[in-house]
């Protein structure tokens, strides 16, 4: 019998409708081998998920989804690090910090536009210490400002967009040092959202496997069949290993589902062995 996992979900501890728990019991249900938690900048849901895992018989790495400074929207995936060293644990409370402040400047950019929204608004939203976009466009829904979360981040809030603003002062060099450090290893997390050419894209995975990527997102729920040949065959030129997921968020991101994203992803545990 073949086992499947998902190595890219996300729970309510940073921009999921599920708690880690459910997470895991979902994946139970759906006939997952093993799943990684991989919240946006936060590790607080690991060790519910990895309770849970016990309770449930899933296999929880640990995980977290990195967003990084660069030319374009870039994010990194950590997996199977040590939740318990200090590296990571400094860098994510001033990650926190560092989220609360661009939270101001976007409402600063909304209001210019018209769209006022406050402080007080986006941390009713939230349900971890984690604050960002996906609580902002909520507010933004609530308050009939957009149709869906989807059209804010589409609108308003994505790369490019009007109330855009870069969070992270953190380069990809040191969030896969941190990453190294905490006994993990890092993946440079759906490809076709960097937005740049092939040329482009293989110079980036040259780089970062110089400052020690280990890998990177091989199966994705929005790769065609072109981009999943093009993507692993930069990957095996490189010598780069192969992660993936559906990039799960709950009723967030209607249509991903866990485990098969769009309904076509499979993702073979053999993955999980040739990584670790």
């Amino acid at each position: 019998m073949n086992k499947y996992i998902d190595l890219h979900t996300h729970s309510t501890c940073s921009d999921g409708t599920l708690t880690p728990s459910e997470v895991v019991k979902l994946a139970k249900e759906k006939g997952l081998a093993a799943i990684a938690l991989t919240d946006h900048d936060t590790i607080d849901g690991l060790k519910e998920a990895i309770e849970a895992g016990k309770k449930y018989g899933i296999q929880v790495i640990t995980g977290i989804e990195f967003s990084v400074a660069g030319d374009t929207e870039i994010h990194l995936l950590g997996l199977n690090f040590n939740i318990d060293c200090p590296a990571i644990r400094e860098i994510l409370d001033e990650m926190i910090i560092q989220r609360e402040k661009r939270n101001y400047i976007v409402i600063e950019m909304l209001g210019k536009i018209g769209i006022h929204i406050t402080i007080d608004e986006i941390h009713a939203e939230a349900t971890s210490r984690v604050t960002g976009r996906s609580q902002i466009a909520k507010v933004m829904l609530k308050q009939g400002y957009v149709s869906s979360i989807k059209e804010a981040f589409d609108k308003y809030l994505s790369f490019g967009k009007p109330a855009y603003v870069e969070r992270s002062t953190l380069f990809p060099e040191e969030a896969i040092d941190i990453i190294h450090k905490s006994d993990g290893k890092a993946f440079l997390a759906h490809l076709n959202q960097t937005g740049k050419t092939d040329e482009k894209l293989y110079s980036l995975l040259s780089n970062l496997k110089k400052c020690g990527l280990d890998g990177i997102e091989g199966y994705y729920t929005e790769y065609t069949d072109d981009m999943n040949f093009r993507y692993r065959k930069m990957a095996e030129d490189l010598g780069l290993l192969l992660s993936g997921g559906s990039d799960f968020h709950g009723t967030n991101k209607d249509g991903y589902e866990l485990g098969t994203g769009k309904g076509n992803l499979r993702i073979p545990y053999s993955l999980l062995e040739k990584i670790f």
